[in-house]
C-alpha cells in the first residue's frame, strides 16, 4: 500500500520533516516514490513552516494512497492558509 507520511530530517532537538509518498513496507526515512513538500515544526518569524504541493497530494489520494493522520492535519491547515491568503490578495 502507498502512504503519504512524514520522514524525519534535521538534527538532534531540531526536527524537520519531508512529506513523502512511499510504500508502507519501507522504513520511515527510507526510499520514497515522490517528495511532496516539507514541514518545519519549529519555524519562527518569517521562516516558512510548511510547503506542500496540494495538486500532487490530491493526485495520490485519487490513486488510492493512504494519508497519515499528521499529514492530513498539515494539509488541511495549509489549504486553509493558502485559501485565506488568496482571498486576502484578491481583496
Amino acid at each position: 500500500m502507498v502512504t503519504i507520511r512524514l520522514a524525519r530530517g534535521g538534527s538532534k532537538k531540531r526536527p524537520f520533516y519531508h512529506i513523502n509518498v512511499a510504500d508502507s513496507r519501507r522504513s520511515r526515512d527510507g526510499r520514497f516514490i515522490e517528495r511532496l513538500g516539507f514541514f518545519n515544526p519549529i519555524a519562527r518569524g518569517a521562516e516558512e513552516g510548511v510547503r506542500l504541493d496540494l495538486e500532487r497530494l490530491d493526485y495520490w489520494v485519487r490513486q488510492g494512497a493512504q494519508v497519515s493522520d499528521r499529514v492530513a492535519k498539515i494539509a488541511k491547515d495549509y489549504h486553509k492558509a493558502t485559501a485565506a491568503a488568496a482571498s486576502e490578495a484578491a481583496a
